[in-house]
């Protein structure tokens, strides 16, 4: 039996908090042409399902909450529910686009079945095709999101032999069973984290670097309860949502990171600053110190753990200084900002809280967040992620897979987020933003072009 960790639930618990909130990941892969058949498409995927058994697998939660949900076999799966064809409105560019993965996104998923779908695309210009792929948060973060890409899609153009599939759904339990099991592990809950506590003190040397990392790490974290100075990035959202992209070449950035001894991430904070920085300007708001808090979130996987299907993820929470206006000055202020926060361990204290989380007795823990959510926050201003794709190249069918643009969900009065993903060359930013909140999402999408146009001309 396989439970939700407290993290994966809040994903769902926010959506029952937030009739304005739909929180899956995703992405549209675009493909070369000519598209495949449907049905063909349709098979790949079936195929490809021994490979994935949560995408057989749907929730059931336990009676008022006592444990966390808990994956069980969907005996009536159907993969014709999950796989859809649709075709992109013409003339099929940036704003058809992002209609079609706005709207698509932003439709909640139905918890009865198995928590993703997939979006046989067609209609794009030269030929070409896509798939957009739709995956509820509560199941995978961005990094094992990513690895199930590679399941899905071939290293080659030529599609491996599918494996045997020996799927029997196993029976689901009768309900009053389902309670009783779980009152029972509700009340055993405690003597189990005694037991892990236990354990954890047996190793002195552990216990002592441990708990200073996390003591200094939760000072950090408290800092992070200040609220952010009021803009117009946050508040609440409606149903809609809008979607933008831009991108630039990895290898373009090389000569920059090398000079400046920066990382990727580093100057892919920086160019969302200043796309931030055109964006409030252009709404004629001052530019504050502290008006951008940013969520980064940060994988706790070791490796090894990629293909996982869960969330294991920690944060950083940097002010993104939109106040300074050379670029190559927010380049090493960004840097400073994530290096110091990485040194004061404030990833590792919030893996701690997440972990520990998961070894109390989940009905306070699901109360005590539920109730977080439902007061509004002002401390986070955006979420900005980082996932590393593919550097090879990716087949469906045969065909290449030419780009890839990420989607993240906002929600939590959170009107911007941003998603950037890299695969082969290409580094993208996708970019989510409430509908009615943020009409000007092209606005940020220049400025990070050309914020990161300016970091590559200076430090050349």
């Amino acid at each position: 039996m396989e439970r939700l960790t407290p993290l994966s639930v809040s994903f769902l618990d926010a959506e029952d908090v937030d009739a304005s909130a739909s929180l899956a990941i995703g992405s549209l892969a675009i493909f070369a042409g000519p598209a495949p058949e449907f049905e063909d498409f349709l098979t790949s995927i079936a195929e490809r399902l021994p490979l994935l058994p949560r995408y057989r697998q749907k929730l059931r939660r336990a009676p008022i909450d006592l444990v966390a949900p808990e994956w069980v076999d969907d005996p009536d799966f159907d993969v014709h529910a999950h796989v859809r064809r649709t075709t992109v409105a013409a003339p099929a560019g940036r704003r058809e686009i992002g209609a079609l993965m706005s709207w698509v996104m932003a439709r909640r998923m139905d918890r009865d079945r198995p928590l993703w779908e997939y979006w046989f695309c067609e209609g794009l210009p030269d030929d070409r095709w896509a798939v957009l792929s739709k995956l509820h948060h509560s199941v995978a973060d961005g990094v094992s999101g990513t690895d199930l890409y590679t399941l899905v899609l071939d290293p080659t153009p030529h599609p491996p032999e599918p494996p045997v599939d020996r799927w029997d759904p196993k029976p689901v339990g009768s309900t009053r069973l389902f309670a009783a099991t779980a009152a029972r592990n509700l009340m055993t809950a405690p003597r189990r984290a005694i037991r892990q506590i236990g354990a954890f003190v047996a190793e002195p040397r552990t216990l002592v670097s441990s708990v200073a990392t996390t003591t200094d790490g939760l000072a950090q974290l408290a800092t992070a309860a200040r609220p952010v100075r009021a803009t117009s990035v946050v508040g609440p959202l409606g149903g809609g949502r809008r979607y933008a992209w831009t991108e630039t070449s990895l290898e373009a950035l090389r000569p920059l990171r090398h000079a400046r001894g920066v990382s990727v991430n580093d100057v892919a904070l920086a160019a969302i600053t200043g796309g931030f920085q055109q964006l409030l300007l252009g709404r004629g708001e001052v530019l504050a110190a502290r008006s951008l808090r940013t969520l980064v979130p940060v994988s706790t996987r070791v490796p090894g753990e990629e293909a996982i299907t869960d969330n294991r993820v920690s944060l950083l929470l940097p002010y993104l200084p939109v106040d300074i206006a050379d670029p190559l000055e927010r380049l090493d202020e960004v840097h400073r900002r994530v290096r110091a926060l990485q040194s004061r361990h404030e990833a590792e204290a919030g893996a701690v809280v997440t972990a520990l989380a998961g070894h109390a007795p989940f009905l306070p823990v699901s109360w005590g967040v539920r109730l977080a959510l439902r007061l509004p926050q002002r401390q986070i201003a955006t979420v900005t992620t980082n996932v590393p794709g593919p550097r090879q190249t990716l087949y469906s069918l045969g065909r290449e897979l030419e780009q890839v643009l990420p989607y993240v969900p906002i929600a939590d009065r959170v009107r911007i987020g941003i998603a950037i993903f890299s695969y082969r060359d290409a580094l993208v930013f996708g970019i989510t933003g409430d509908h009615d909140a943020a009409p000007d999402l092209d606005v940020l999408a220049d400025g990070i072009a050309r914020s990161v146009a300016e970091l590559v001309d200076a430090a050349s």
